[in-house]
This record gives C-alpha cells, sequence and structure tokens, in this order.
C-alpha cells in the first residue's frame, strides 16, 4: 500500500505519468497499474486521465493528503528507528529564498559538527515553491518569509528580521548618508531580483507606497549576479542588511539603511505540520533555535 501511495504523490509532483514513474524508479506501467489498484481499493476514481494525465478528482485531492500524512508518517518512523540503531543520520532537504540562502550555513555546519552521519540538499527557490516542495514532501524544511504572504499550516522558527539598505559607490550623491527613504531609494538605476521573488515584491510595494517608480536597470534570480554587478560600483542595489555581512563589501560600495514603516519582515525556518515530526527535523529545528539567538538582529531585539 505505501508503494502505491508514494506513486499518488509522485503524480502530484511530476503531473505527468512517466516522469512520476522515473521519480519512483519503476516502469510507467507498473505506476498506472498501482494507482489503478488504489483505486479499485477504496472504489472511487483518484486520477482523471486522457492521453496525459489531466489531474485529481476531488476524491484524489482528498486521498492524496492522507498519502503525504501517511508516508511522512513512515519515513519518520524508519528515521526514528535508524537514530536508535546508529544516532541522528539521513539526508536533510533544505530549500531557501534567493536572500537566506547564504543564511543556511549558518545553520547547517554547527549541524553538521554536532551529527556528521547527516547530508544535506540546500536548493534555491521562491517563498512559493518553497511551500509546494514542503507539501509534497520534496523538501524537509524551508527558509523564507513568515509575516508577509500567507504560508498555511506550517510550524515556524523566527531567525532574524530583515531590513534593507541601498548599496551604492562612494561618492556618489547619497554618500555618508545614516539613513534615505524609499523614493531616494528609486531615484538612482537599480538592479533587482525578479517579479517572481517575494523580495523584489516588497521592495515593488515599497515604492508603490512612496509614490514612486523605480529605474530598474537589471534583473536577476540570482544573488550572486547582482552581488557582482553592485561590486563594480557602477551600479546600485537593495538589499538585506544581513546579507551584506555576509557577503561583504569592496572598499568603494556604501551601505545606506532604508527607513520607513514596515520596513523589516521575519526570516524564518518552516517545517510542515505533520506528528510525529521526524527526529532528524527536529533537531535542526533545535540548532535553528539556538543560532537565531546568536544573529547580529535576532527577533527579541528588532520589536
Amino acid at each position: 500500500m505505501i508503494d502505491k501511495l508514494e506513486f499518488l504523490i509522485a503524480l502530484a509532483q511530476e503531473k505527468h505519468f512517466g516522469r512520476a514513474a522515473e521519480t519512483c524508479r519503476v516502469t510507467q506501467p507498473t505506476l498506472s497499474a498501482g494507482i489503478k489498484q488504489l483505486e479499485d481499493t477504496l472504489g472511487v476514481m483518484l486520477v482523471r486521465r486522457g492521453s496525459r494525465f489531466l489531474g485529481f478528482t476531488g476524491e484524489g485531492e482528498r486521498v492524496l493528503d492522507w498519502a503525504r500524512e501517511i508516508v511522512a508518517g513512515v519515513r519518520g518512523m524508519k528515521q526514528d528507528v535508524e537514530e536508535l540503531k546508529r544516532g541522528l543520520s539521513g539526508h536533510l532537504r533544505i530549500a531557501a529564498i534567493p536572500t537566506v540562502l547564504p543564511m543556511a550555513s549558518a545553520i547547517t555546519t554547527p549541524f553538521h559538527a554536532s551529527h556528521p552521519g547527516v547530508r544535506f540538499t540546500v536548493l534555491s527557490r521562491t517563498s512559493g515553491e518553497i511551500l509546494e516542495l514542503l507539501s509534497n514532501l520534496e523538501i524537509d524544511v524551508g527558509l523564507t518569509y513568515l509575516d508577509n504572504e500567507p504560508l498555511g499550516k506550517v510550524s515556524t522558527i523566527p531567525l532574524y528580521r530583515e531590513r534593507y539598505c541601498l548599496l551604492i559607490r562612494r561618492g556618489s550623491a547619497f554618500a555618508g548618508r545614516k539613513s534615505l527613504t524609499w523614493a531616494e531609494a528609486a531615484s538612482v538605476p537599480l538592479c533587482l531580483l525578479t517579479g517572481d521573488m517575494q523580495n523584489r515584491r516588497i521592495v515593488d510595494r515599497h515604492f508603490q507606497q512612496a509614490g514612486v517608480v523605480a529605474e530598474v536597470k537589471l534583473e536577476s534570480d540570482s544573488m550572486i549576479v547582482l552581488f557582482s554587478h553592485i561590486q563594480t560600483g557602477q551600479w546600485a542595489g537593495i538589499m538585506p542588511l544581513q546579507l551584506t555581512r555576509i557577503f561583504g563589501l569592496s572598499p568603494e560600495i556604501e551601505a545606506i539603511p532604508i527607513e520607513g514603516p514596515g520596513t523589516a519582515f521575519t526570516i524564518g525556518l518552516i517545517a510542515g505540520p505533520r506528528e510525529p515530526i521526524t527526529p532528524l527535523i527536529s533537531a535542526f529545528m533545535q540548532e535553528a533555535k539556538r543560532v537565531s539567538s546568536q544573529l547580529e538582529n535576532p527577533i527579541d531585539k528588532s520589536q
């Protein structure tokens, strides 16, 4: 039964019978037959079929929710038994929004030192993709915004408050300023994240509230691309202050805080709502709590 439920979850992830079969490492006829057997057992049609996958029926969506719960529970049970046999080990899958991606090492590094049997995969994804991956059991935890857009039923651990600054060449019109407004930040040519990123939506909303339209000269979904352009001194950008401390800035670049209402957003770790939480995820969440108390801009100091 468990393998058939995993077939259903893979189909929800891939939305294609062939790719779902590859994910499960079985042939497509085997996957299709397994789902058909599940339908026969439950006495309802779960998948709408044509020449290709057309989606799930209403009953299929409900069964899919149960499948995620059951499969997550079985995986947690196996991991729990493994921990009893040989200590905490396994594979932890993490997805982070681009502005938070460098922060992952602040948690994974001390965690690995305590639990060398654990290996990690760290992905860069949008906030929406992180929630979808978490729902489909494709990742174990995410690093994202906690208070800007709906998260649904997830467990959360606040890490720090993200504040923004304008990165601009020294000697510019704003050089030496202690702070500036969003309207002022919009007056220089900028390179920013692409519009599918939540960070960009936050920045755009600030510009809109300030009654200005920014002059965006370059967009990218990569923080490395943006920083490499800003570091030349020929481009300006808006970045989280915490990120500038991690990357470091060249002597030619100045970071000027942007002030205004609602300019700080909570960054944190999210995990699925399923109980019990696996030992691996639980231990990682505890490490995140410990790390949050050591960050330069923790939650309790910025409220």
